[in-house]
């Protein structure tokens, strides 16, 4: 499957489940609960917008098979500066959007040890976070290949309690369509921005480009296929949950989908989602470790950022890349620790969420640039132009969803990258070891 320290397509494949797939496969139901059957309407809506664009960038991929994964296609497509401030928005935001999962991956444990001290939360916390970041150290293939086996470990349980839970459906749950007072487009477009982000990672295949076998073939073939599949895994789950828990119920649900297996198979079964639970998160967690680094090697190698991050180890890991990803996370965790200070936290969460839809457009734009003609018969090529345009709206109708204040605090983000943009511009001409040529 493998060969010379390079990943295959079962492990890119379960690279893209993992990216996607983390806590909100357990929490989106009762969050979606409130707009009734609008909710499950609302996941085919994203489905197919996250279809579109991840074969905008399985066609990307193809064409431009480099390590960083959007920001190589916006540069090429484009100039270095918007190549830049795309790979300073998606790296920053790679790692500022994973505390969560962390402190989810803790926090689905506590029914099985009970309550637990704050300090120790945050302990287990960060020693999660070394072990999964000494894993990446170890080299690509080994943390995809642990990768591989937390997706096969994630997906059991999201099939099976599903599958079963068939027999235990109630139709009556999905009616009235609509149970709030608001038109139906507004509600959709409130479900929509929820169910979006859980296909935010798909474009995580094209981050670790040299370290894939084939790339051009590999890459597009993981991110269609992992993205059907998560797809198929979001819709089935929610229906299914939707349908065997009682909607003022899911409505309130802490647990949703343990709720819903306590419902089918009775006893305690909470607590082997739980582990299940967590286990989902640390397959997400070591899947955007592993992205981040390959994001920073990336833009390291087209300049954007120091040269110190394309150093490698023995293993072929960029070990300043994956080292400095990880150590931002840990201030964000501390911060966790002061109950009303979370909710800050969350919401930056909520604004990352949107900040990945500023490279998505981009990326859909470069698409629309590059394929507009086809570079071999120099005529149209109409199919791409219509997957484009079809990415592009979705994207538009998702960052209107999300409001002007979101758009607003998400650009922040991007811009705080400008004083690194002018101290490298500087830098270059100063201090050029510091910094790799082209």
């Amino acid at each position: 499957m493998q060969s010379n320290n390079k990943i295959g397509f079962w492990t890119l494949t379960s690279l893209v489940i993992g990216s996607q797939i983390g806590s909100g496969i357990f929490l989106l139901p009762a969050n979606l609960s409130v707009f009734g059957a609008i909710g499950l309407t609302s996941w085919f809506i994203t489905a197919t917008g996250a279809i579109l664009l991840a074969t905008v960038f399985a066609k990307l991929s193809a064409r431009i098979p480099k390590t960083g994964g959007p920001h190589t296609f916006i540069q090429t497509a484009f100039n270095p500066t918007l190549g830049f401030f795309a790979a300073w928005t998606y790296w920053t935001i790679s790692w500022l959007s994973t505390p969560m999962v962390l402190i989810s991956v803790v926090g689905y444990l506590t029914p099985l040890f009970g309550n637990t001290d704050p300090i120790i939360n945050l302990m287990l916390e960060i020693l999660i976070l070394l072990s999964i970041t000494v894993l990446n150290l170890s080299g690509i293939k080994s943390a995809g290949l642990i990768e591989f086996f937390l997706t096969i470990l994630k997906l059991l349980p999201l099939i099976i309690v599903p599958c079963a839970g068939l027999f235990f459906m109630h139709p009556e749950h999905f009616v009235p369509f609509n149970p709030t007072p608001h038109s139906t487009l507004s509600v959709l477009n409130a479900a929509a921005l929820l169910t979006l982000w859980g296909f935010i990672g798909m474009e995580s295949a094209t981050t670790p480009a040299e370290s894939v076998i084939n790339p051009k073939k590999t890459i597009p073939k993981a991110i269609i296929i992992g993205t059907l599949v998560v797809a198929i895994v979001y819709v089935f789950c929610n229906f299914v949950i939707m349908g065997v828990v009682p909607p003022d119920v899911l409505a309130h649900s802490k647990a949703p989908f343990a709720d819903a297996a306590q419902r089918i198979f009775g006893g305690s079964w909470y607590l082997i989602i739980s582990v299940a639970a967590s286990v989902v998160c640390l397959g997400t967690l070591n899947a955007w470790i592993l992205t981040s680094g390959q994001i920073a090697l990336g833009a390291a190698y087209d300049g954007h950022l120091p040269k110190l991050f394309t150093i490698k180890n023995k293993q072929g890991a960029p070990k300043w890349a994956i080292t400095i990803s990880s150590l931002g996370i840990i201030p964000i965790l501390i911060v966790t620790l002061q109950q009303d200070l979370i909710a800050q936290v969350n919401q930056l969460i909520d604004v990352s969420v949107t900040a990945f839809l500023f490279i998505y457009v981009l990326s859909v734009f470069s698409f629309l640039r590059l394929f507009w003609r086809d570079p071999i018969t120099h005529k149209i090529d109409h199919v791409s132009v219509l997957i484009g345009i079809g990415a592009l709206f979705f994207c538009g109708w998702a960052l209107f969803s999300s409001g002007i204040t979101m758009v607003f605090m998400a650009l922040m983000i991007t811009l705080a990258g400008v004083p690194i943009y002018w101290w490298k511009k500087k830098a270059r001409s100063r201090f050029k070891y510091f910094l790799l040529e082209k």
